[in-house]
């Protein structure tokens, strides 16, 4: 048995108190001019998503920053991955986002060569969902090798399961490409959150989408690092519509 004395771990828990003390502090007094990118002005809510990849996020920053009549309505925060993989900056996001008055949101990143059965088990331990929350949203991306109808059956499994459980249809997210060659036609019914960036107006995509991942560069307040902004298809009220009850 490995036995680490004491005061090394007196040392460690002070380090990463200081670094994490002086990230949110850092975070707290980043300011931008301006989003840094160009924000398609059709839409009437917009928002982000976040994930460790952001550090630590003063949410109070993101909630006022406002350009233009736009600012961040709602914020998606990356929870689980996989099988029992949980995104380290998502306990201290989902409680900070609520506390800031942000819309939030939760999703998952399936990995197709695992259990979608398991993965969902992975997603609902660690989210609760409240009134006033957005749906669950399963993140697909990616085959890793695995037959497009497995990966559709796994895919299904999970979205079976959470909405089981938290009584609301989930958000399917993925690029454009991705969907149209590998779940068109198999997941019309779920809501779709699409990404396909550099486009002007809309994704390009046939189906009805609810919101639109259109950059990966953006800045926010609060945020020392790029992140990824949306928008939502619709008005207040079918925001609203959309939220679980």
């Amino acid at each position: 048995m490995i036995i680490i004395p004491v005061f090394l771990l007196a040392v460690a828990a002070i380090s990463y108190f200081w670094y994490r003390t002086s990230s949110i502090q850092k975070a707290k007094f980043v300011r931008y001019p301006a989003f840094g990118i160009d924000i398609p002005e059709s839409y009437e809510i917009h928002g982000i998503d976040v994930s460790k990849y952001q550090s630590f996020i003063d949410w109070p920053s993101v909630k006022g920053m406002k350009v233009h009549n736009v600012r961040v309505g709602f914020a998606f925060i990356k929870a689980t991955e996989g099988l029992g993989n949980v995104d380290q900056q998502f306990k201290r996001n989902w409680k900070k986002a609520a506390e800031a008055g942000v819309t939030r949101g939760a999703y998952h990143f399936f990995l197709a060569t695992k259990s979608g059965k398991t993965q969902a088990k992975n997603f609902i331990s660690k989210v609760k969902l409240e009134p006033g929350d957005l749906p669950p949203v399963l993140d697909i991306e990616q085959l890793y090798g695995v037959r497009p109808e497995k990966m559709r059956k796994e895919v299904q499994d999970w979205l079976n399961i959470v909405e089981d459980h938290y009584n609301v249809k989930p958000i399917l997210y993925t690029y454009v490409n991705f969907y149209s060659r590998f779940l068109a036609g198999s997941f019309d019914k779920y809501p779709l959150w699409a990404a396909h960036y550099l486009e002007k107006d809309k994704p390009r995509i046939k189906r009805r989408w609810v919101f639109w991942q259109h950059n990966e560069r953006g800045r926010v307040n609060g945020i020392t690092k790029p992140v990824d902004f949306n928008v939502f298809n619709g008005d207040s009220s079918e925001f609203e519509d959309l939220l679980v009850k």
